[in-house]
């Protein structure tokens, strides 16, 4: 009986044994299925928290100035008649995409500058992610419809209405927003695969992939090939046809016997020219460059740059190279504030 009664003080019942075996069964499937993490730290700007209001309030400006300058081009675009060509359509779109990107991630930016919390909920980040990786993919693909809709436009002026009728744009302009969402969802997708048990502050002003992917405990080496994969093939792609496009389109132009009309063929282009070489280019350092710990606060500022910055340039660049866009401006100053005798 006290043999028998030792033994079971030494050894552990059944059911200890088994709730033991369920919770290390719990504590595996949590590492290897997903995060602990419920929220994330923005880090943001930390290194001048000391001027947060400067830029609290540039920042500030930047974002009103591109609500008012995208909104502004789609209205002026949806308004005037002489503007419902293949181009000013895909430049309509480009500003909606340009003002959903920007306001994925520069309100909460703002936010954090006043804010005591720099937090974001773990599925708010990915949503961010989500929103933001898709809309600015289908940024790259509709300023390569525009570059093919210029190409059509110099090259083979006569067969322009069919070949860029409204079905094809539509057509082009979907396969923007799909080949966008697509990139998107994949990436955020494999995110839910990982654990997160090192940090839970990102050291960006936003819920960018690399930032996120630094911080899981997990093997990373598949997001990071799917993430160079995906980058990878969209700008070599959307770079690519623009590339082709204007040797095309350059070769046409030198062949213009009147400079009047070499100069006008080119002013048709220099703004989308200028629009792709700053997008493209930020873009390329930002995803496809050696990443160092040293680097970090370059690859923020050139987040900054094309996230932030770019989608207010665009309406300024469009309006201010293009003829027909300040023919159009001026029609409705004319319209609506001239001066009563």
């Amino acid at each position: 009986m006290g043999r028998n009664h030792t033994e079971r003080l030494g050894e552990p019942s059944a059911s200890t044994s088994c709730r033991k075996r369920i919770w290390r069964l719990l504590l595996t499937m949590e590492q290897n299925n997903g995060t602990s993490v419920t929220e994330f730290l923005l880090l943001g700007f930390a290194a001048q928290r000391t001027s947060w209001h400067v830029l609290f309030t540039v920042f500030l400006v930047i974002y009103a100035a591109t609500l008012v300058g995208n909104i502004g081009m789609i209205l002026l675009i949806k308004t005037d008649s002489s503007l419902h060509t293949p181009m000013y359509f895909f430049l309509q779109n480009l500003a909606f995409v340009d003002l959903c990107y920007a306001s994925a991630i520069t309100p909460k930016m703002l936010q954090n500058f006043v804010g005591t919390k720099q937090s974001i909920s773990f599925m708010g980040c990915l949503v961010q992610l989500l929103v933001y990786g898709a809309f600015i993919t289908s940024d790259s693909y509709i300023l390569a419809a525009m570059a093919v809709d210029r190409y059509v436009a110099i090259c083979d002026p006569l067969h322009y209405p069919t070949l860029m009728s409204r079905r094809v744009c539509i057509h082009l302009l979907v396969g923007s927003y799909f080949m966008g969402f697509l990139n998107a969802s994949v990436n955020v997708g494999f995110i839910f695969s990982l654990s997160f048990c090192k940090s839970n502050k990102i050291n960006h002003f936003f819920c960018d992939e690399p930032p996120i992917l630094a911080l899981s405990c997990s093997d990373i080496y598949f997001n990071v090939m799917v993430l160079a994969a995906f980058v990878g093939f969209n700008l070599t792609f959307t770079v690519s046809v623009v590339i082709f496009s204007y040797i095309f389109i350059l070769a046409a132009i030198l062949k213009i016997a009147s400079a009047a009309g070499r100069k006008k063929a080119f002013s048709t282009c220099a703004s989308h020219l200028t629009a792709v070489t700053i997008f493209c280019g930020t873009l390329s350092y930002m995803y496809l460059h050696h990443r160092t710990a040293e680097s970090q606060e370059q690859e923020k500022m050139a987040s900054v740059f094309y996230g932030v910055v770019i989608p207010m340039l665009n309406p300024l660049i469009y309006s201010l190279r293009n003829q027909d866009v300040r023919e159009a401006l001026k029609g409705i100053g004319k319209k609506y504030f001239r001066c009563n005798p």
